[in-house]
């Protein structure tokens, strides 16, 4: 167990919502609870640190772009893509 998880918690599984805002890929993390994460990707909901792995493409179009980094760029190799819709953040 790192050192990190110790003092935050299990890890959980988060997923980046992605869509296009005029023609840009904006990507968002957030939690498997559906808690939006800010950069340290802790949950501030429900303690956990995510680590985000997954990125649910709002449309098609989407979907094709972030397809072609997947494909095309190192940075985004790790990543898995599919059509999905934001979780609503917990209440």
């Amino acid at each position: 167990m790192s050192d990190a998880t110790k003092k935050t918690g299990p890890e959980e599984l988060g997923a980046y919502y992605a869509c296009l805002e005029d023609g840009q890929l904006v990507m968002e993390p957030s939690c498997a609870c559906g808690n939006p994460l800010d950069e340290t990707y802790l949950c501030d909901k429900c303690d956990k640190r995510c680590q985000c792995t997954d990125i649910l493409c709002e449309d098609q179009a989407t979907l094709n772009i972030v397809e072609k980094y997947i494909r095309t760029s190192p940075k985004f190799s790790g990543f898995k893509a599919m059509l999905g819709k934001r979780k609503s953040p917990p209440k």
